[in-house]
């Protein structure tokens, strides 16, 4: 059987490619991958989306937009695409299940923020450790907290964060930033902002959240620990697309190149959300790729079936 559309991922920007797909009566199938929901779903407390002036959680985001999917004829299936031959129309994408043909394909697989990979950092995930100062930094009016890195986004997300924070101590494991030079202007000139050179976190400290971090001088060895009330992790992101090495055109950090139209360099391929951006890494702005692909995914198919 050859479908119309397959849309692999179901975060934000691959269920509301789905939604847009199933209202055109494309019937999609999307595969959910090992992360379903997107990263989204590790957001405690959702509040810049539109239409949740309360506020919601990233689960139940994402599981009303599933079942927005679903209301309209999508069907999510819980399988992880591990192999795809885009040499041809229509399609070939193996899963762990199956082997689907597909007329048209929407890649929404995401990134995943690169890790410090030290205790601690995973089990207080959503409760004091975060990879989006602009999904979260709310949540720390008046309080301290770290930020690691040293690049564009660590001075950005730095700077965001004094809005909130009373304090926000930016940790780099060197002497000097990498990033552009009207950011580190911005940042060192900014009294709120506390520099830790030489300095890498070794542990997140706390019970039930965090309390605190051990630190460790890279040069001295020295190790020590500072209280505080969260820790922000910017230092990069990966585009999961190792999938689509040599199948369609990558950027040198390995994330999909497209043009406005969410077109990949194969016809009849699309790419929506933070598989394609690197810059945002917002919910609402992987949502509208996702509407974008799907709507160019429908008039593609209406020109060439």
């Amino acid at each position: 059987m050859v479908h119309n559309l397959l849309i692999l991922g179901s975060g934000p920007a691959g269920l509301t490619a789905a939604i847009y797909a199933a209202r055109a009566n494309l019937n999609p199938i999307i595969l959910a991958g090992k992360e379903p929901g997107g990263q989204v779903t590790i957001t405690p407390e959702v509040e810049n989306f539109p239409g949740f002036p309360d506020g919601v959680s990233g689960p139940e985001m994402a599981e009303l937009m599933r079942k927005q999917a679903e209301k309209f004829g999508a069907e999510v299936r819980a399988e992880e695409a591990v192999k795809v031959d885009l040499s041809q129309r229509p399609f070939t994408i193996t899963s762990s299940e199956a082997t689907y043909l597909a007329r048209c394909l929407i890649v929404a697989t995401g990134a995943h923020p690169r890790r410090l990979g030290v205790p601690g950092e995973e089990k207080f995930t959503g409760r004091g450790v975060s990879f989006c100062a602009t999904c979260d930094g709310f949540f720390f009016k008046g309080r301290e907290v770290i930020m690691v890195g040293g690049g564009d986004a660590a001075m950005v997300e730095s700077l965001f964060l004094t809005k909130f924070a009373s304090r926000v101590r930016l940790v780099h494991r060197r002497d000097k930033l990498r990033a552009e030079k009207i950011l580190q202007e911005r940042a060192v000139n900014e009294p709120k902002i506390e520099f830790l050179w030489d300095t890498v976190v070794t542990e997140i400290l706390g019970a039930d959240k965090v309390t605190g971090v051990r630190l460790r001088n890279v040069k001295t060895h020295e190790e020590w620990e500072v209280a505080t009330d969260g820790v922000f992790v910017a230092i990069g992101h990966k585009p999961n697309t190792d999938l689509f090495r040599g199948q369609m055109e990558l950027d040198e950090r390995g994330y999909i190149v497209t043009n406005r139209r969410m077109e990949t360099s194969v016809p009849g391929v699309y790419a929506a959300g933070d598989v394609q951006d690197p810059v945002y890494w917002q919910a609402v702005i992987a949502a509208g790729t996702g509407a974008i692909a799907a709507i160019e995914a429908e008039r593609f198919l209406s020109e060439h079936e």
